[in-house]
């Protein structure tokens, strides 16, 4: 609406008011002429607003043509990033398209790219949520920390007394150097005519998916360094909550485990017949452990995560962490992630060159140390399993007399070098035996 129209309204609400004082007054001839005013004005009113209605859609029309039917809108900050980033992509982040260049020699990813994978690794349930994360923009240096044990309160001091020595803090130094950490990923060459947003979620995904393997994979390594302490049951964990852990970490502390560790806590009850593990109603995948007295959150990850060691026939050694993470081990994370691509190197089983594919380099740094040995446990139950190092079944082969219909649906096999595969022959090859497997 034009200056001159808002004019006018503020003009016919004052009228409005003018006409029902009047009215209110008793003074009705009045407030009839002011009628007749009020007519005329919202008249005009009207009259102005449909001309300015017909210029803004004839306006409207004539960028519409000059656009070819697309009303041109102001881009957000996260479109500007994708877009930026996407076009980097397909022009190889190569120097003349980077935001900055990385030790590495590859593209830095832009700040607003890297707080999508941040977004997307703190989304999902990882290890990473049980420790500290220290931001860090450095690529090493320390920290000064003062362990949970260590706190020893304040003393009495006397107007102009001295501070004793003897009650004075314990600190720790931390020394921390972040690491590099990389792998690749191939993709076809069509992603490179993908939309933005399509190129920035498949690499948004993919890193932040790796990220979430490298740092389950570096904090368990740190979690579970050296001899595990055996636990045979139930009260070899409240032993550990009440005396080990203590009341410095007890109140603080969960226990960790994989598949293996939740199906056997599963089968665990109380002289009552009541299961001693408890699901979170409003959190089904979220458990609690009644441990004595003591309710302790579970947390559990796959088996191919938290690996249970299954070396010995027979054996089944299943990992449990038991404490507060979050005192005992600290994550240093850079928050840079470099980036190179190439169309014609090879990796692995990948040739970029042959198979027409594009090979992406990332790597990041972080570094994972130990804050407070004594703030958690490493444990293994063992468990006897006649599964674990049980042979595979031996499989028998029978002729099929007179095959008929569709060999490959049917799931028959033939004897390829001496193995039988299965065949993909979709019809009956005369002079081929076809086999069944039992």
């Amino acid at each position: 609406m034009s200056k001159k129209l808002r004019e006018l309204l503020n003009q016919i609400n004052g009228l409005k008011k003018e006409i029902y004082d009047l009215a209110d007054a008793g003074k009705l001839d009045e407030a009839e002429e002011k009628k007749k005013e009020l007519v005329n004005l919202q008249k005009k009113f009207d009259l102005l607003k449909d001309i300015e209605d017909n210029q803004l859609r004839d306006a409207a029309e004539a960028v519409e043509r000059a656009t070819g039917g697309v009303i041109p809108v102001d881009e957000t900050s996260a479109q500007k990033a994708e877009k930026k980033f996407a076009a980097a992509f397909r022009g190889g982040f190569r120097n003349d398209l980077n935001e900055g260049t990385g030790a590495d020699g590859g593209y830095t990813v832009p700040e607003d790219i890297e707080t999508q994978i941040r977004r997307y690794r703190e989304a999902k349930a990882s290890l990473r949520d049980e420790v500290e994360v220290v931001p860090v923009t450095t690529l090493s240096g320390s920290r000064t920390y003062q362990k949970r044990s260590q706190h020893r309160g304040f003393q009495k001091v006397g107007e102009g007394g001295k501070i004793g020595k003897k009650n004075a803090p314990q600190f720790e130094r931390l020394d921390w150097k972040v690491d590099k950490y990389g792998g690749f990923y191939p993709v076809t060459n069509e992603l490179l005519e993908d939309s933005d947003a399509n190129i920035t979620r498949v690499m948004v995904e993919w890193i932040g998916e790796e990220g979430i393997a490298t740092d389950n994979y570096l904090i368990i390594e740190a979690a579970t360094d050296g001899e595990a302490v055996a636990i045979t049951g139930l009260d070899d964990i409240k032993y550990i909550l009440n005396v080990v852990l203590g009341q410095a970490f007890k109140p603080t502390s969960k226990v960790y485990t994989n598949d293996d560790g939740l199906q056997w806590l599963d089968t665990l009850k109380d002289r009552d017949g009541k299961y001693l593990l408890t699901a979170d109603p409003h959190t089904p995948m979220q458990y609690t452990l009644s441990a004595g007295a003591t309710k302790v959150p579970l947390r559990v990850y796959p088996n191919e995560v938290l690996i249970s060691d299954t070396e010995t026939e027979g054996v089944r050694k299943i990992p449990f962490i038991i404490g507060d993470l979050k005192e005992g081990i600290a994550l240093f994370d850079r928050k840079k992630t470099t980036l190179k691509l190439t169309d014609t190197a090879s990796a692995g089983d990948f040739n970029a060159f042959e198979e027409d594919l594009t090979l992406i380099r990332a790597i990041l740094r972080e570094d994972i140390e130990i804050k407070d040995a004594n703030a958690f446990v490493y444990c293994e139950l063992e468990l006897t399993d006649a599964t674990v190092g049980e042979a595979p079944a031996e499989h028998t082969y029978t002729a099929v007399e007179n095959p008929e219909g569709d060999p490959s649906a049917l799931g028959y096999y033939v004897l390829e070098n001496g193995e039988y595969v299965l065949t993909e022959d979709t019809e009956v090859q005369s002079g081929t035996t076809y086999y069944t497997r039992n």
